[in-house]
């Protein structure tokens, strides 16, 4: 019986297999462009562009290092890199992961290996560091959910946790279009790895 195809052609000429990726195939353009096209709430927000992937792991990256002042670089990068898979697997709003099941996450934790080793990263970050990128992300969707995916605030704390009021005053969501998202993804991508 003839297996089906279970890789994918990137842009940069780069074969990807889904089921067993390998660091050598991954590159940062690649990710960048992807996560720039894929939108996050399923496309359902307010604005003249999608709110993408790409835009939302800048501001998780703000987040993180806003709150972990001394980090180092590395988990800078680990923060920058936190939804990457889904340059490949798209982004799935969590109830449809939940619905999905155990196999999203078991593709997702193989891509984040290779993404991670590719990037001189631990193919398993540390738990505390998980913790803290986690807290970040959150806080990002908390903002995305009261100031474009139509949210209100009581919502967004019963979802996401509640935020500090002062912080969520000082945090803009930025609509931009994809190439300027993508080409600001390379560039702090390429900074924190000089910077490694």
């Amino acid at each position: 019986m003839k297996q089906p195809r279970a890789w994918q052609r990137m842009l940069s000429g780069r074969r990807l297999d889904l089921l067993d990726p390998t660091p050598m195939d991954i590159e940062v353009e690649d990710i960048a462009h992807g996560l720039a096209f894929v939108a996050r709430w399923n496309g359902q927000t307010i604005g003249d562009y999608a709110y993408s992937v790409a835009e939302h792991s800048l501001l998780v990256t703000d987040i993180f290092t806003a709150q972990n002042p001394t980090a180092p670089i590395k988990w800078q990068l680990a923060a920058l890199l936190h939804d990457a898979p889904e340059y490949v697997i798209g982004d799935m709003i969590s109830p449809v992961k939940a619905a999905v099941g155990r196999d999203y996450g078991v593709l997702d934790d193989r891509l984040m290996a290779a993404i991670h080793i590719r990037f001189g990263l631990p193919a398993q970050l540390p738990v505390t560091i998980k913790k803290q990128i986690k807290k970040a992300d959150k806080i990002s969707a908390w903002l995305e959910a009261v100031q474009i995916a139509g949210f209100t605030a009581a919502e967004a704390d019963k979802f996401f946790g509640k935020i500090d009021t002062k912080l969520a005053e000082t945090l803009e969501i930025r609509l931009r279009p994809p190439v300027e998202v993508r080409n600001d993804f390379t560039m702090r991508h390429a900074n924190l790895m000089d910077r490694l």
